[in-house]
């Protein structure tokens, strides 16, 4: 979190930063005196958000929309800079760019024991969600095409071993003394391949773990009256973790309706109340988590409930715990996905289970910051470097400004599109070898294996791009 403070902070609180002195073409020459507007407060936003929101009810998918909000209502953050303490999109927790945001990442593959290896992918998926435990939901910048962002984590595994069966070695490497542990570089890539409808492909590279993971970002979402729902959109599969040192072994991660409540009563939440699965065919093991948002009386409890089982593959047809015979149950979760999660071994009932083990607390965890090129080594496309004057405009309170710079970056965009069009011309990505292919789990180019392999060396100089989707 801190990084985010420390990137988006005005050089001084007197002296608003100028959004006129770039020669880029993707910059408006607006005005740098213009005047600092008194921030609205949380109730005005609200109020003035739901007004925005109720011209949809009834439309089918509202992401798709893309509808353009004043800046005043805005977090100062691109969509596609993972920023965990603030929340990608309305809600993103149906997103991958989170992957890795917590230290629980790189013990995925640790343990020699297939069970154990998805105890820690499970590990994983819980961290995912501890931007809503520690931080808020925020509407961010609509990400442009073309736009790309990609920034390195140094993680150290510091999680507590993970008991796989009752006379099982540990299985992570956070058996070490407390400060032993070393430090392993994680890189990712994400770049906008889709306008209409907007999707993002990412991919996450550790190699020192050979751990790997991609997929595309894309989210449909329908406002109700009272919440949004929000699911995973066509093109997004859920995320895809490949493991090289364990004969590659893949886990997909597919990932549940997450709802945007409290609009009516000024307090957004995110919620989540569906299920969900997490599959590794080689292995032939598959989780299946159900997510129970509401208790008695209509209280919120955060439950999550799930069984890890033996299956079929050719014949995956179970989608509920109560599907799942006994004879197949390999371990049970339980617990509140915002501050513990329990596993138990065996298929005996949870409850009935006396020897209880500690999968993850979320309390003493917090977001580790990324490692960004510096802001002159970005290319024009870059998303910091691209909504550098928007973001200065909305830290300095110049919210008209910031309005307009947004608004000509977005008719900048469509009369590309235009142009396009005429000439009959499809967008290609510059990282990616579709915009929505391969199904689910997107391909590297050539310039994108060069790109993460030169974060991998801390390198950040790239080409600039042949052509530009929105400027």
């Amino acid at each position: 979190m801190a990084d985010a403070a420390n990137t988006l902070a005005p050089s001084s609180a007197s002296q608003p930063v100028s959004a006129a002195a770039s020669k880029d073409p993707s910059r408006a020459t607006t005005p740098a005196n213009a005047p600092v507007e008194k921030p609205p407060d949380d109730s005005s936003k609200l109020k003035t958000f739901l007004g925005v929101l109720r011209r949809f009810i009834g439309v089918s998918d509202l992401a798709a929309v893309r509808f353009s909000l004043p800046a005043q209502l805005l977090e100062p953050t691109p969509n596609l800079d993972p920023r965990p303490s603030l929340g990608e999109r309305a809600s993103h927790t149906v997103a991958g760019s989170s992957f890795c945001t917590v230290a629980d990442s790189n013990s995925i593959g640790d343990s020699d024991e297939p069970l154990g290896r998805m105890l820690g992918t499970l590990r994983f998926w819980f961290t995912k969600d501890l931007k809503y435990v520690k931080g808020k939901p925020c509407k961010p910048y609509n990400s442009t095409l073309g736009e790309f962002f990609r920034c390195n984590w140094q993680i150290e595994d510091t999680q507590p071993p993970l008991k796989h069966s009752p006379n099982s070695a540990p299985s992570s490497s956070a058996t070490s003394t407390a400060g032993d542990n070393k430090l392993v570089k994680v890189s990712y890539l994400t770049e906008q391949t889709s306008h209409h409808p907007p999707v993002s492909a990412f991919y996450i590279d550790c190699p020192e773990k050979g751990i790997s993971a991609r997929g595309f970002d894309q989210l449909s979402a329908k406002f109700t009256g009272t919440s949004v729902r929000v699911i995973a959109g066509a093109h997004n599969l859920g995320i895809f973790i490949n493991l090289q040192n364990r004969d590659n072994e893949e886990y997909q991660l597919t990932h549940p309706a997450a709802y945007l409540g409290g609009i009516l009563r000024g307090a957004l939440s995110v919620s989540v109340a569906d299920s969900c699965f997490v599959t590794c065919t080689k292995t032939k093991i598959k989780v299946i988590l159900e997510y129970q948002e509401e208790g008695w009386l209509g209280k919120s409890q955060n439950k999550v409930l799930g069984v890890i089982f033996k299956f079929d593959p050719d014949n995956d047809t179970k989608t509920k715990i109560k599907e799942v015979s006994d004879k197949d149950i390999l371990a049970r979760i339980e617990g509140n996905w915002q501050d513990k999660i329990y596993y138990t071994l065996g298929n005996q009932p949870f409850a009935k289970n006396h020897e209880k083990h500690l999968l993850l607390d979320l309390n003493p965890l917090y977001p580790i910051p990324k490692n960004i090129p510096p802001l002159e080594q970005q290319l024009p496309n870059e998303s910091r470097k691209f909504w550098e004057n928007v973001t200065n405009a909305i830290v300095n309170k110049q919210y008209s400004l910031a309005t307009t710079l947004k608004q000509e970056i977005e008719e900048n965009q469509r009369n590309k599109a235009a142009e396009r069009k005429t000439s009959n011309k499809e967008w290609q990505p510059r990282f990616f070898t579709g915009a929505v292919t391969p199904a689910g789990k997107p391909d590297l180019t050539k310039d994108g294996e060069e790109a993460l392999k030169k974060l991998h060396d801390d390198k950040f100089d790239l080409e600039p791009n042949k052509e530009y989707g929105a400027f």
